[in-house]
């Protein structure tokens, strides 16, 4: 409902919202700028509770507006206690969310439209598919959030995981807020807080786990796992690396595309456009491996028919039996981009190289999740800061004593 905009002329800011069915365009003296568009968002938010909890009191907020005594006496005559009062009609919730996604669909990957499909379908349309959107109270949400809650989870869990359950619906409130932008009511999804997520710990492989790894796998993915354990590669794009991507001459591997769902796909984002160093064991595997598929397919790593690998059933096929037989605890193959990160910052290699390497915007990632393993891979305990401060302080050094 509304927004902060800004006039062409002034260049100043000013709230654009609709209340008791007026619209209203209230200016303010500041200037359009992020700190002052941050500040009046801020504020905006605070009239929206406040109007949801029929508390909003137009004068407040603009004493001098000259809609004023116009908002005042609708404010004593209305019954406007709830966000679930909307005058205008809007239509029923299956036929708005058909629209919503036919606009939006434009700018979703494949993969994205069809997991969005798969919850509308299968939560959704069950459950507000026959209620008018612009009649869906704040209470209905949460009540929704709870039945699903009690689903059942993935992997023989009880119910739905607490990010599985934000998965679901984040889509939703994006759905309300189109409607209320659209039909002029205020978005029942407010103060509905994601549920928090236990933080998942990365379980990277030592190096003895990957020499085992790469001496006992089966020989016909040896250079497949060589090259995911030393580059960092997510699953898709080392499913969907094309040789004329790989160039021997500079040691580099130029990461391009991705394969989501079978398809052929744009990278996660703009940052994992990116070239990856190869360091000797990784030109020595891609050597190794074009001599096996080289000549008879686009695609560096692929089945016999030269096709796009199906990484379900590698994994199912070649990963788990082999970490079975290795005696190491299951893990999913996303396990070795951590592996890798977690090795070379064990090495002393640059933060930013690897950055930049593994496809992140930022060092931020690294230092957030894969630091802490630093030490217990280097034995870099702090000694290394004792024996600096020894050599140039003479801190707690026996010979330094005068």
């Amino acid at each position: 409902m509304g927004s902060i905009s800004v006039r062409k002329d002034t260049n100043k800011l000013f709230y654009n919202f609709t209340y008791l069915d007026i619209r209203c365009r209230e200016q303010t003296p500041l200037i359009d700028n992020k700190t002052n568009r941050k500040k009046l968002e801020k504020q905006f938010n605070k009239m929206k509770a406040e109007m949801l909890a029929g508390v909003f009191s137009y004068g407040k907020y603009f004493p001098n507006s000259n809609k004023l005594e116009k908002v005042q006496a609708l404010e004593t005559q209305s019954t406007f206690n709830s966000i679930n009062v909307v005058n205008v009609h809007t239509p029923l919730f299956s036929k708005f969310v058909y629209e919503w996604v036919e606009d939006n669909k434009i700018s979703w990957r494949k993969s994205h439209l069809i997991n969005i499909a798969s919850i509308i379908n299968k939560h959704y349309l069950p459950h507000f598919g026959d209620y008018e959107i612009g009649k869906l109270s704040r209470v209905d949400i949460i009540k929704f959030r709870t039945l699903i809650a009690k689903l059942p989870g993935r992997s023989g869990r009880a119910t739905l995981s607490n990010n599985r359950i934000n998965k679901v619906m984040d889509p939703l409130k994006r759905i309300f807020e189109e409607a209320a932008d659209r039909y002029g009511f205020i978005s029942p999804y407010y103060k509905i807080k994601a549920l928090k997520v236990p933080k998942t710990d990365i379980q990277p492989f030592n190096l003895s786990e990957v020499n085992s790894i790469i001496t006992l796998v089966r020989p016909d993915y040896k250079n497949y796992y060589t090259t995911r354990l030393f580059t960092g590669m997510r699953t898709g794009e080392i499913d969907g690396l094309k040789w004329k991507y790989v160039d021997f001459e500079h040691r580099i591997i130029k990461i391009r595309e991705t394969i989501v769902l079978g398809d052929e796909d744009y990278t996660k984002n703009d940052a994992s456009q990116r070239d990856i160093d190869m360091s000797e064991a990784v030109f020595t595997a891609l050597k190794s491996q074009f001599k096996s598929t080289g000549t008879v397919s686009e695609f560096v790593f692929c089945n016999s028919k030269g096709e796009i690998l199906n990484h379900n059933n590698i994994t199912k096929r070649v990963w788990y039996p082999l970490l079975a037989r290795l005696g190491i605890e299951k893990r999913r193959p996303y396990q070795t981009r951590h592996t890798t990160a977690t090795l070379w910052l064990a090495a002393g290699e640059s933060p930013e190289w690897i950055a930049k390497q593994m496809g992140h915007a930022s060092t931020e990632m690294l230092f957030k999740v894969y630091s802490r393993f630093v030490p217990n891979l280097t034995r870099k305990d702090g000694s290394a800061f004792e024996k600096l401060l020894q050599k140039n302080l003479n801190i707690g050094n026996p010979k330094g004593d005068s």
